[in-house]
């Protein structure tokens, strides 16, 4: 069909995630067409650098023929096995023993999920039971971060601090809560790692004062804050959060959806800090966007007590008819040999040069910020270094600089606040990543020039 055709359809017919309805009516959709490694290609011929993988998941690249060839040969011999009933299938089994294998120790046991956001469901039904179960039913209430993302449904969401997933949907739950973000950049003691990571530490335990130690259940966050604008807590943050939760007497969840699988260096960002939580969510990375799939890891300290706390024939009333579904299994299995087959350590050889890159695009007249780890970054951009003002919504610089990008030949992520974000793929070629900067850099060139941004600068 021709994209104009598709492009009615579209416009008619397809609700498209976190999007204002009447908005995408009017902008219509980018149709893309085909992938190959680090590029996408549109219905009309335009080929394009992907610094986004998609939504932080094709961490493999597109267009990896083995990860095709699995999928086939698994539809081929078993297309679908349900979990429930005591069934199950060799793909699922492998791939829960390997993912044991590979996250910190202490998380002994995986429930399989579609995605990202019904793992951080599924983890919030699991606390909810472990407490009934071992006789601390007032333990209801979750804390999370501002700025934190984990996910958009119906109970996730309210994890979640950004607005949009608020707005309109009766969001945060009354047990849900937040503190401040661990923000160096925008924080009161500016660059000071230790007062940062003291800050949200002292944050935690005012919190958990306020609600009650007795009430609260778990802490929730991200290693680096994802949607928020790739904000980037000191090295040390992540291992004196884990502390101050043992101390509280809190379970600790810490959602590695965008991390895992080499995004931030290590397979998990919780290896850079040997931290073991007592729930780990994953997703994206798992299967590397090919096919739908997450994953909960839970400590053996808490599935010995839900196991426990009811009578063999009893089930625990949890599940999705698509968990550990096995062609999803059999992807991500291929997806993590590949990891280990060299794309980890691609990805850290490229993540130096996407460092040197951040640091110097610094001096633009636009950037305030720019931070990162590993393959994972974002350039901050304010209309006064000094006093590092934003810039007004009305400007609409997000809709100004997606426009810029896409026609510039590069897709990344750009945010309400101004905010560019890059997560590109673990096969990323620092000749690949020499053309994302020219072509971001072009557009920050370009965007200076219109007469209103100028006018905002101070």
């Amino acid at each position: 069909m021709s994209n104009r055709s598709l492009a009615d359809i579209d416009r008619q017919h397809l609700i498209h995630p976190v999007s204002s309805f009447r908005g995408h009516q009017a902008h219509g959709p980018q149709i893309l067409a085909s992938g190959d490694g680090m590029w996408l290609t549109d219905i009309d011929g335009k080929r394009v650098l992907d610094a986004f993988a998609g939504l932080w998941c094709v961490n493999v690249g597109y267009g990896q023929q083995s990860i095709v060839d699995v999928a086939a040969e698994q539809m081929r011999k078993l297309p679908y096995a349900t979990g429930y009933f005591h069934f199950g299938s060799e793909p699922a089994i492998l791939l829960a023993e390997k993912l044991v294998s590979l996250s910190p120790e202490g998380l002994d046991h995986v429930y399989f999920t579609l995605g990202g956001s019904d793992a951080v469901d599924s983890v919030i039904r699991y606390i909810t039971h472990y407490y009934n179960a071992i006789g601390k039913p007032e333990k209801k209430q979750f804390i999370a971060l501002e700025w934190g993302y984990h996910g958009s449904s119906s109970t996730g969401a309210g994890l979640t601090a950004l607005g949009n997933f608020h707005r309109g949907f009766d969001l945060p739950r009354p047990w849900q809560h937040h503190i401040a973000s661990p923000y160096p950049y925008r924080h009161p003691e500016g660059h000071d790692d230790a007062a940062v990571i003291a800050h949200t530490v002292s944050a935690l335990e005012a919190k958990v004062a306020e609600l009650g130690a007795d009430t609260v259940a778990a802490f929730c966050c991200e290693p680096i804050q994802g949607s928020g604008g790739v904000i980037v807590p000191p090295r040390g943050w992540l291992k004196a959060i884990r502390e101050a939760c043992d101390r509280l007497g809190i379970l600790l969840m810490v959602d590695e959806v965008i991390t895992g699988f080499g995004r931030t260096g290590p397979m998990f960002a919780c290896d850079a800090e040997d931290v073991s939580p007592d729930f780990m969510t994953l997703a994206k990375g798992l299967t590397s966007g090919y096919s739908p799939m997450g994953a909960v890891l839970m400590a053996d300290h808490v599935f010995q007590a839900i196991a426990d706390s009811a009578p063999e024939a009893l089930p625990v009333g949890h599940g999705f008819t698509y968990s550990g579904h096995p062609v999803s299994a059999a992807v991500a299995l291929e997806v993590i040999r590949l990891y280990e087959d060299g794309l980890l350590e691609n990805g850290v050889r490229t993540g130096v040069c996407f460092a040197r890159h951040l640091e110097r695009i610094r001096e633009h007249p636009l950037v305030g910020d720019t931070r990162g780890r590993g393959l994972l970054g974002a350039i901050e951009l304010v209309t006064d270094k000094q006093t590092k003002a934003g810039f007004a919504a009305d400007l609409d610089v997000p809709g100004k600089l997606s426009k810029l990008t896409w026609e510039n030949g590069v897709i990344v992520r750009c945010f309400s606040n101004s905010v560019i974000g890059f997560a590109p793929a673990l096969c990323c070629t620092e000749e690949e990543m020499d053309q994302i900067f020219a072509r971001v850099e072009q557009s920050l060139d370009q965007l200076l020039e219109m007469p209103d941004i100028r006018a905002a600068l101070k």
